[in-house]
């Protein structure tokens, strides 16, 4: 398997977690939240519309393209921090991070 259909595999993991956690139904966000230059879109998006909206649509244009993928990816610690600030459940927490931290893995090892 290549490194496009694994990643392919662990965004589709990724989606699949996000919506058992209940963490996929929101309202997109406004056109103006994609032009932030934040980190993140921090100042424009909570961290789950930028998972699904930026981090999740991006990769999947690399891996249609089989573009190369960006050369380090560190979003499970942010991530971790986010759903620990959020009160998150133990388990959702867990499972959200492991699935992104094989994405990082996946991006960076490439």
């Amino acid at each position: 398997m290549t490194v496009h259909q694994e990643l392919d595999v662990a965004l589709r993991r990724l989606e699949a977690t996000m919506k058992a956690t209940n963490m996929w139904r929101m309202n997109e966000p406004k056109p103006e939240a994609y032009e932030s230059r934040q980190p993140f879109c921090i100042d424009t998006m909570e961290l789950p519309q930028w998972l699904r909206y930026v981090f999740i649509a991006r990769l999947d244009a690399l891996i249609d393209a089989e573009a190369p993928l960006p050369e380090k990816c560190d979003v499970a610690p942010v991530l971790d921090t986010f759903l620990a600030q959020q009160g998150a459940r133990a388990t959702d927490r867990l499972l959200l991070c492991k699935a992104v931290e094989e994405i990082d893995r996946l991006v960076t090892e490439n």
